[in-house]
Order: C-alpha cells, then sequence, then structure tokens
C-alpha cells in the first residue's frame, strides 16, 4: 500500500509505558518497605542461627536499594505521564513497506 496513511496513537503509548513504570515502582517500594521493616533475608530460614551469614547492616542496604529504586520508577513515570500530556493523541504517517 504505496501512498497509504496510518493512524498512531503518540498520547496512548506513552502513557502506557508510564503505567508500567508506575506499578513496577510501588511493587519495588512495597518490597523495598517490606525488607526494611518486615522482612529477612531467605538465608535466616536455613541456617543454625539468625543474621549468620548476611548482617542487619548488609540487608538494610539492600532493602535502602529497593526502596530507592522503587521510588526512582514512581519518578520516572510521572514524569513520563506529565510529558505525555503534551504530546498529540494521534498523529498521521505514510505507511511503511514491511
Amino acid at each position: 500500500m504505496a501512498g497509504g496513511k496510518e493512524r498512531v496513537a503518540v498520547a496512548g503509548l506513552a502513557r502506557l509505558a508510564a503505567w508500567i513504570f508506575f506499578v513496577w515502582g510501588a511493587l519495588a517500594v512495597g518490597k523495598g518497605l517490606w525488607d526494611c521493616f518486615g522482612g529477612q533475608p531467605e538465608t535466616n530460614f536455613f541456617s543454625p542461627t539468625p543474621w549468620t551469614f548476611i548482617s542487619r547492616a548488609q540487608w538494610l542496604r539492600y532493602a535502602g536499594f529497593e526502596l530507592a529504586y522503587g521510588l526512582a520508577c514512581v519518578g520516572v513515570g510521572l514524569s513520563v505521564w506529565t510529558v505525555s500530556r503534551r504530546l498529540p493523541v494521534w498523529i498521521e504517517r505514510a505507511t511503511s513497506d514491511f
């Protein structure tokens, strides 16, 4: 179809990406909060005495990384959502041959 046009949803693609970042970030934040305040490493279940293989400081550093990573994903999602408001809803472009 040479010379044809197709409509592409531009803002919708950006909003989809924003939602993916929101959901993934919320999951990571939840896991990070759980690890900070209620969780423990799996090695504690299999070792004779808890906190032998992984110290509490190492575990809190890991949980803090998870929390920061999740907040960063939520921030990227918010940024993409803000930018998507400025994008056109649809654009028309020439169809490609492949």
